[in-house]
């Protein structure tokens, strides 16, 4: 009987054991209100880099991003502010190994950093989005594969490149863009009112925001776009010259490009 007690609380503590270490759910987190799909300018972005590395999407050359990329799907509160690190859940590459061709074009690392994990270590890009943003993202989401699956998914769905390419904003180190004009492309392609966040002058990110059933909703930062201190009222999409002097124009892809 002593020896069956023993197996049983040994069995029970391994268990415990191992659920700890995947999941310790925050309970001061409240559940999000909204996602958040952040996408990045590359050639913004890549305009600062100064060295180059292998998973660094910006030292491509040719073969670099020219179309706006995943940032992340981020779950947002309604107040503005935002949850993170929710509950331990270490990331796995092998659990989204069948998604990589299209993690590696539309979700790539436009940097050599390793970002910080929810657990003070160093990992990669994706990794950091997963921990940070994903493990909040409960109800919706239990796992890294249908995070990252949906969120492809809802990229190619709501291409933001394609529209500005269809309303004539193309990639260009000498043309200013009206911001409101920007605005209004993709209000009258997605009947919803994005975010729009700038680095000196050029756009930066844009962000399409969601319900939790990714039915469009306007951003909360959209409420305050007039004014964003970010933007300036005319803004440019810059082209990128990669490092090593191999001419790379980024530029606006046809629709079936975009596909």
């Amino acid at each position: 009987m002593a020896s069956r007690i023993c197996l049983l609380l040994l069995v029970v503590f391994l268990a415990g054991a191992f659920a700890g270490d995947v999941i310790e759910v925050n309970k001061s987190q409240r559940e999000f209100d909204y996602f958040a799909l952040s996408l990045q300018w590359p050639g913004t972005y890549c305009r600062g880099t100064r060295h180059c590395c292998s998973k660094n999407a910006c030292c491509r050359g040719s073969d670099a991003p020219t179309q706006f990329t995943i940032h992340g799907l981020w779950p947002d509160y309604n107040d503005g502010s935002w949850p993170s690190c929710c509950y331990r859940s270490d990331f796995k590459e092998k659990e989204i190994s069948t998604l990589m061709d299209g993690l590696e074009k539309y979700w790539p690392s436009l940097s050599c950093g390793s970002p910080s994990s929810c657990n003070g270590g160093k990992g990669s890009f994706w990794g950091h989005e997963w921990e940070k943003h994903g493990t909040c993202s409960s109800p919706v989401f239990h796992d890294e594969y249908n995070y990252f699956l949906t969120t492809l998914n809802i990229y190619l769905k709501y291409n933001v490149t394609d529209v500005l390419y269809q309303a004539g904003y193309a990639a260009s180190n000498s043309e200013k863009y009206p911001l409101g004009g920007i605005v209004t492309a993709i209000q009258n392609a997605f009947h919803i009112t994005p975010e729009v966040v700038c680095k000196k002058g050029a756009i930066d990110e844009i962000r399409i925001c969601f319900y939790k059933d990714f039915k469009p909703r306007d951003c909360v930062g959209s409420k305050e776009l007039t004014s964003r201190k970010s933007c300036p009222q005319y803004v440019s999409l810059p082209e990128y010259t990669p490092l090593d002097g191999e001419a790379m124009v980024l530029k606006m892809p046809t629709e079936r490009e975009a596909l």
